[in-house]
């Protein structure tokens, strides 16, 4: 889909809100607050008011949008109903076509973080260059104290919907 900025600060509330609500995993709501800050002067702005929305956010509507993206090589994957954009980043990494050795580190790599943190860890996978980098953080990232999770995948979805808005744009 491409979209263009001056049609997105242009849109009805509903258009806009239709537009970009998939940018934010199952989670219109980010789009819903952040039209009162239209118009964007750049691609830039509109993340920055995005993510300022995601920051406001109580702290259960922050865990709420970390739990609406799937596992790495999880169910979702196995079931084939991840979202187009999941399916297209776990895909360029071939987490959707693991072997089973591979399957069975990631499955036991989600059961053990979702464990620890009850949700499932996000990376974005834009910034890494293949599985065993991907793997290799999540195993780190395990050893973190909870709030630090947290801040790592609000973080990680920053950069998830950056690389989204861009492939939205075309830029």
């Amino acid at each position: 889909m491409s979209a263009t900025l001056a049609a997105v600060n242009n849109a009805a509330p509903a258009a806009f809100v239709g537009t970009l609500a998939g940018v934010f995993e199952h989670s219109p709501w980010v789009a819903e607050r952040t039209l009162p800050a239209r118009p964007f002067a750049s691609l830039d702005a509109l993340h920055a008011a995005l993510m300022a929305a995601v920051a406001a956010a109580s702290r259960d509507e922050q865990l709420a949008l970390i739990r609406a993206h799937p596992e790495l090589a999880g169910r979702e994957a196995v079931d084939g109903t991840l979202t187009a954009d999941s399916g297209t980043e776990q895909g360029r990494l071939g987490f959707t076509a693991l072997t089973r050795d591979e399957f069975n580190r990631m499955a036991a790599l989600n059961k053990a973080y979702r464990e620890r943190f009850g949700f499932p860890c996000i990376i974005a996978l834009a910034l890494h260059g293949d599985r065993t980098s991907v793997m290799r953080a999540f195993e780190e990232r395990l050893d973190n104290p909870p709030e630090a999770e947290i801040a790592n995948a609000l973080e990680q979805i920053g950069h998830i919907t950056r690389s989204r808005l861009r492939r939205m744009f075309g830029s």
